[in-house]
């Protein structure tokens, strides 16, 4: 039996699918959500076999829920919008439906994702760095909460390890991910790789104080001092 997970915010896109798998007697609906923040609790806690997942959505999109969950397999996206669907094809993403989709095409994906079923998809989690360009917020996972955090909050990112320090509104939230991951994803203008362990946001900077010769450390508003390298001084003067 295929354990299958609806997200989609619009009610009658669920019904279609509900009605859909009515003629697949080996698929059991264990539950449907309306929004991103609720697919991220029931993937988590229900662990689907197969998750119909729109892109399009409020509060989380499909590509912010695999993201926070960090799903590699059994995804067969459903949307209108069809900017995302070669990208999609290209990194071998389990299916993809646009809208409209007949009973015929969603049988095609459907007997697709059976073939791969339990196989982690090569590509999944590319979608999610590669087919949404510049960041316009972070997220950050802790436990059962999801933090949303605009951009222009974030005062500094640290790297520790295997994770990354976000510093935003006086609040510090880990993440696993890597500085130069993020680094690639931020916005040059905004933000500059100060240090091999640092990223700054500019407009959070107060004043750069020189400490000696060759030694320079970032003072931002919020009393953060931040070693700035050689290099990282030279992008920071650049871009101020």
């Amino acid at each position: 039996m295929i354990r299958a997970l609806l997200v989609d915010d619009e009610t009658l896109a669920r019904r279609l699918l509900r009605e859909y798998l009515q003629a697949h007697e080996d698929v059991k609906i264990i539950g449907e959500c309306d929004n991103g923040f609720d697919a991220v609790k029931a993937i988590t806690d229900l662990q689907p076999d197969l998750v119909f997942l729109d892109i399009q959505m409020p509060r989380l999109t499909g590509l912010e829920v695999l993201e926070l969950t960090q799903r590699d397999h059994g995804v067969i996206f459903t949307t209108a919008y069809d900017q995302y669907a070669v990208k999609a094809f290209d990194l071998h993403a389990v299916d993809y439906l646009l809208k409209p989709f007949s009973q015929v095409r969603f049988d095609e994906a459907l007997a697709r994702a059976r073939r791969l079923m339990g196989q982690p998809t090569a590509g999944l989690q590319a979608i999610t760095t590669h087919t949404t360009g510049k960041l316009e917020r972070v997220l950050i996972r802790d436990r059962n909460q999801v933090h949303v955090l605009a951009l222009n909050t974030v005062a500094s990112v640290e790297a520790q390890d295997d994770y990354i320090c976000i510093h935003a509104q006086g609040k510090s939230y880990l993440k696993t991910q890597s500085l130069s991951e993020l680094e690639g994803r931020l916005d040059p203008t905004q933000f500059v790789r100060v240090h091999r362990s640092w990223i700054v946001n500019v407009g959070h900077l107060k004043n750069i104080d020189r400490l000696s010769k060759d030694s320079f450390v970032a003072v931002l508003h919020n009393g953060q001092q931040i070693p700035i390298s050689r290099a990282g001084h030279e992008r920071i003067k650049a871009l101020i």
